[in-house]
């Protein structure tokens, strides 16, 4: 039963599009009798069903290994395409957490936007961005991981101009679109360059072409460059950062996905992505650069906001920073720790920021004094998402922070 469960893995980035085909009827305005309620619950049960079958694999695979499972759809001359995935502890850990905030996300969105009359479309873009998630999250290819990245662009697009009646909801998601686009260019010709050198672009192949790879200085700086530029947008990181800011216009549900699970996968890739980007010292140095700079900037731009949403966009691309710093270091270990912490307590940051907006529809923080004694739930988990953030023990982020002082200390003479 376990090892058929392994076997058709393949199935658990599928189930997210799966219910975005069922639900088109309701989503397209074709079915209107029945209201949006069953779009919602299609695409819900969807997501539930890609949880316990990614709980399922995990536990399957913790005392066996890694698995990897190649599935050809294409052989033409010279070229053959397989669907490729890498079901490791830690990818299908990260499965796990980004369908988790999925389903809670989900959840949250319905009873937030119970009264929208586009519901059904809404969570349907849900479907299809969480199984572009889940795709790039377990692919044991880096072609496959940028086709589904390019999938995950879309479903931003799509998203932020869910309200496309609104003059700043479209120009917010035109930015997104066009910001993140720059990136991807740059990181196709990453793709290029590496399916021309290495030849084959299957992340374990690739690992074991590092090792003997003989490139010039400049190449090889170039194609780090290459292969920073996509994460860079993805994660809203200096020079490619307004994008997250402007998507706040989008509906809160979304934001809480954006603000942890996007910006989750892009550093993901890019961690991956960390054995072929050392070649280069210079491109190391730009990301330490990178994340330096987008975590003090961001982090001063956010003390000046007035809006709650945006303050919490900025801080999440300051911390996103400290990713990109870990990784330029080299210390994978610690970008990991850094991302699932931050993943989580931002997910509780925006769902408690959510219920404030909703309750008083006022995102201006100079007009929300007296939060505390009207919605205390609310405050306590708001505090304790933000004291996740910056490493109050026991939560999360104090064990990430204190891995990263446990390994410069190691650093140092």
């Amino acid at each position: 039963m376990m090892q058929s469960l392994i076997q058709l893995s393949w199935l658990i980035p599928i189930y997210g599009f799966v219910g975005v085909l069922l639900s088109l009827p309701w989503s397209m305005g074709m079915v209107q009798r029945t209201g949006p309620r069953p779009a919602v619950y299609i695409n819900m049960f969807m997501t539930v069903l890609a949880f316990v079958h990614g709980t399922c694999v995990f536990m399957g695979i913790w005392n066996v290994g890694s698995v990897e499972l190649h599935f050809p759809w294409l052989q033409v001359a010279d070229m053959a395409l397989s669907f490729d995935l890498d079901l490791s502890v830690l990818n299908l850990g990260a499965l796990e957490l980004s369908t988790g905030l999925a389903l809670m996300a989900q959840i949250y969105g319905l009873g937030y936007m119970e009264k929208e009359w586009a519901l059904a479309r809404f969570f349907s873009l849900l479907g299809f961005f969480e199984g572009a998630v889940s795709g790039v999250l377990l692919s044991g290819s880096f072609f496959l991981a940028y086709f589904l990245l390019e999938t995950l662009t879309l479903s931003t697009y799509l998203i932020v101009g869910f309200w496309y009646a609104q003059p700043l909801v479209v120009k917010a998601a035109r930015d997104a679109f066009l910001t993140k686009r720059v990136g991807d260019i740059l990181l196709l010709m990453g793709v290029l360059g590496l399916a021309s050198w290495a030849g084959d672009l299957h992340y374990n192949a690739l690992y074991e072409w590092v090792k003997v790879a003989n490139l010039t200085p400049l190449v090889a700086t170039l194609l780090g460059l290459a292969l920073i530029a996509g994460p860079t947008g993805k994660c809203a990181q200096f020079p490619l950062h307004l994008w997250l800011d402007e998507a706040m216009e989008g509906p809160s549900p979304a934001s809480i996905l954006r603000n942890s699970v996007v910006v989750t996968c892009g550093a993901y890739v890019l961690i991956k992505l960390q054995p072929i980007v050392i070649l280069s010292p210079v491109a190391l140095s730009v990301l330490i650069g990178i994340g330096t700079t987008t975590a003090v900037g961001a982090s001063l731009v956010a003390i000046a906001q007035v809006d709650l949403k945006r303050a919490l966009s900025y801080s999440t691309s300051a911390y996103i920073g400290l990713v990109f710093i870990a990784v330029g270091a080299e210390w994978p270990g610690v970008a990991i720790g850094l991302l699932f912490t931050h993943a989580v307590a931002k997910a509780l940051m925006f769902m408690s920021t959510g219920a404030i907006i909703n309750n008083t529809s006022c995102q201006n923080i100079t007009e929300l004094g007296g939060v505390w004694s009207r919605m205390p739930a609310t405050t306590i988990a708001f505090v304790v998402g933000g004291a996740g953030m910056v490493g109050v023990l026991p939560l999360g982020g104090f064990w990430a922070l204190q891995l990263g002082v446990d390994f410069l200390r190691r650093e140092q003479p």
